[in-house]
């Protein structure tokens, strides 16, 4: 059974996708090396997940207001399911948490305490299929969540979170296109990056903001 590290090597991935893709590169070249961070840290699954749950539809401002009081709520700094099975209903709408969030944090912590949410020792066993097939069987969670986690958490070289407008906003500029690529089409202009995809991705979102404002760093829920 193959095991798969947290995190790659920067260096090798850039001169992989300059070589492979010299619009891509003269991109790199512009913008620079990426810092990236976060693959070496611990996290826990289920407080990953929860907290990916009450970010989302929500400004990053009013998303760590909810999720302070959430914490507040459930006297601990970490959202696992022992804790989320204590706290009420009523409690977690007096912190501002929506119905639909509060049926999805109760699915995650009755799937947790059933075992069918594996821990971050045990993502290393598991490949990107296989995880996002486990965690989007959870109320709340999509594709998207689980690849941010894939990308940010687990530090998996290559992943491609196609239907990210971003993605998509930084590879029509790319390529010059008048309009943006269609998910399809990103997953094959996406073949050439492999098996760097992440960092490809993260070149996309950068390139897709570069002739924006530089904006205040807002906390994403995988921070």
């Amino acid at each position: 059974m193959a095991k798969h590290e947290r995190g790659f090597d920067l260096h090798a991935a850039v001169a992989h996708l300059s070589k492979r893709d010299k619009k891509l590169g003269r991109w790199i070249e512009k913008i620079g090396a990426l810092e990236i961070d976060g693959w070496d840290k611990n996290f826990d699954t289920v407080d990953s997940l929860a907290r990916s749950i009450l970010y989302q539809q929500l400004s990053g401002k009013a998303a760590s207001t909810i999720v302070g009081r959430v914490e507040k709520a459930i006297g601990s700094k970490k959202i696992n399911a022992k804790s989320l099975s204590k706290v009420q209903d009523e409690h977690l709408r007096a912190c501002g948490v929506s119905g639909n969030k509060t049926l999805a944090l109760r699915d995650l912590a009755a799937r947790a305490m059933q075992g069918e949410i594996p821990s971050a020792a045990k993502f290393s066993s598991l490949t990107n299929d296989e995880i996002i097939e486990k965690l989007v069987a959870v109320r709340g969670i999509g594709r998207w969540t689980v690849e941010m986690m894939l990308m940010f958490r687990l530090g998996r070289p290559d992943v491609l979170p196609v239907d990210d407008l971003g993605v998509r906003k930084g590879a029509q500029k790319i390529d010059k296109l008048e309009v943006m690529p269609t998910p399809k089409e990103l997953v094959l202009r996406g073949e050439k990056w492999a098996p760097y995809r992440t960092l490809a991705a993260m070149y996309c979102w950068r390139i897709a903001d570069f002739t924006a404002e530089e904006k205040p760093k807002v906390k994403r829920s995988q921070d």
